[in-house]
């Protein structure tokens, strides 16, 4: 059983699994194959849902947990965190916005904000993996 202790590992799988199911779904949709690109984006989608609530769970159980380490790794820590931070807000949105262009049919729309919305979704999902190695690993 999973514990509430487990959850910041899981939320790094679960971060790791969005940047890979975005990436192929750039690949796919980069090929032609707009079909197989709709199921990789909506698992990529419902992953991301899952890692919202999993996060949530975890950080209202547990609160805030600050970084151990001091010196530069720390500065570099701080750096990541908040350039994911701030950019993590802005996923929901994005992503929803994009989804909902594509799934009315409004490629042209839904190409424009995919533009931005992919390479900020892939930097957090990335990102959210290398906070966990600095905070739980390092």
């Amino acid at each position: 059983m999973i514990g509430i202790h487990d959850l910041p590992a899981v939320n790094a799988t679960l971060n790791g699994t969005s940047a890979v199911l975005l990436t192929s779904g750039y690949r796919l949709i980069r090929q032609g194959r707009r079909q197989a690109h709709h199921r990789v984006m909506l698992s990529a989608f419902t992953v991301s849902i899952l890692f919202l609530i999993s996060y949530l769970v975890y950080h209202s159980q547990v609160g805030s947990v600050h970084y151990p380490h001091e010196g530069a790794l720390r500065v570099i820590y701080l750096t990541i965190l908040s350039t994911h931070t701030v950019l993590a807000a802005t996923v929901p949105i994005l992503a929803i916005l994009t989804l909902r262009r594509a799934l009315k049919g409004q490629f042209d729309r839904h190409r424009r904000l995919a533009k931005w919305t992919l390479p900020i979704w892939l930097y957090v999902s990335i990102t959210g993996v290398v906070v966990y190695l600095m905070l739980y690993q390092f």
